[in-house]
């Protein structure tokens, strides 16, 4: 009997699509001869994998999950959205997400290596989907949030199920203040993020690249005038554009008279303690991704503060 490697069931896997085990098994069965594997674990149907891994999958699902102070956003993509609404896919987002949090891993190669509850890694469950639903699927991306004290509020719009939905977004405040006050302006915040869809924090955290551009913007609309005067535009327009994209200078969904800065200043009054906004992250499903017309999901947000 051939001696089969991790590197023979590492090879039939890129091929095939199939789970590690079943991978396993087909090389055992033939004897080691990787084309025979091939054949025998399309005999078996679960090569279905490997013929759907070249179709764009763009639709499918975000989810998030938090325990304590930490909190995770995952997105699991499929090609349709009738597949977002199968509950074995959707367990699959759901203990994906969680497999990140408990694992505190966000890398997405590193994330697939990981145990998976149900048996084997996470990207034997994401090919065992794929077999069983038939429609290929993808882990595209996770992220994580924690701090030492306060919460990690979650917000999905569309949500289809618990902690599913098209966005999700996880928002983190630090403070040893009133848990209840925390949660409740972590989720607001959470829902402006899911409406304004803002770049960064604050100034700081937009990308150097990305200011440079908005600044030669600014220089070339305003060309031919004075050295001195350009230069008091352009930082005049810089304070203009951070409003626009700064979650901290924002416009609060909530109550457009107060910036999202000052209202979470002011919750230190009811939390009892300082309250800070250390991070969010906002992931809209497929977004990125060449695909058709996408809804207005932000307007959609910003209408259900008004009801």
């Amino acid at each position: 009997m051939a001696n089969i490697t991790a590197a023979m069931v590492k090879d039939l896997r890129e091929k095939t699509g199939a789970g590690m085990m079943d991978c396993k098994s087909a090389l055992s069965e033939v004897d080691g001869d990787i084309e025979a594997a091939v054949d025998w674990l399309r005999k078996k149907g679960l090569s279905k994998a490997a013929k759907k891994s070249g179709r764009i999958a763009a639709e499918g699902l975000v989810a998030v999950a938090v325990e304590g102070t930490r909190g995770v956003v995952v997105e699991v993509n499929s090609e349709t959205d009738f597949v977002a609404r199968n509950g074995e896919f959707q367990s699959l987002a759901r203990s994906i997400a969680v497999v990140a949090l408990e694992s505190g891993e966000t890398d997405v190669e590193k994330l697939k290596n990981h145990h998976y509850p149900a048996g084997g890694t996470v990207a034997d469950a994401i090919a065992n989907s794929i077999a069983t639903i038939g429609e290929n699927m993808t882990l595209r991306r996770a992220a994580l949030l924690s701090v030492q004290h306060g919460v990690v509020a979650t917000y999905i719009h569309n949500a289809i199920g618990d902690g599913l939905g098209k966005i999700g977004v996880i928002v983190a405040l630090e403070s040893t203040g009133a848990a209840d006050v925390l949660a409740d302006l972590g989720r607001k915040i959470a829902m402006h993020v899911a409406a304004a869809s803002p770049l960064a924090l604050d100034a700081a955290g937009i990308d150097p690249a990305v200011l440079e551009r908005e600044k030669n913007v600014l220089r070339e609309k305003n060309a031919g005038k004075p050295a001195n005067v350009l230069e008091k535009i352009v930082e005049s327009g810089l304070k203009t554009y951070f409003k626009e994209v700064c979650v901290i200078d924002q416009a609060f969904i909530h109550d457009p008279a107060k910036t999202v800065g000052q209202v979470v200043n002011e919750a230190a009054k009811t939390a009892g303690a300082p309250v800070a906004l250390k991070g969010f992250v906002r992931y809209a499903l497929g977004e990125g991704i060449e695909k058709g017309d996408t809804p207005d999901f932000a307007a959609e947000v910003a209408s259900m503060t008004k009801q």
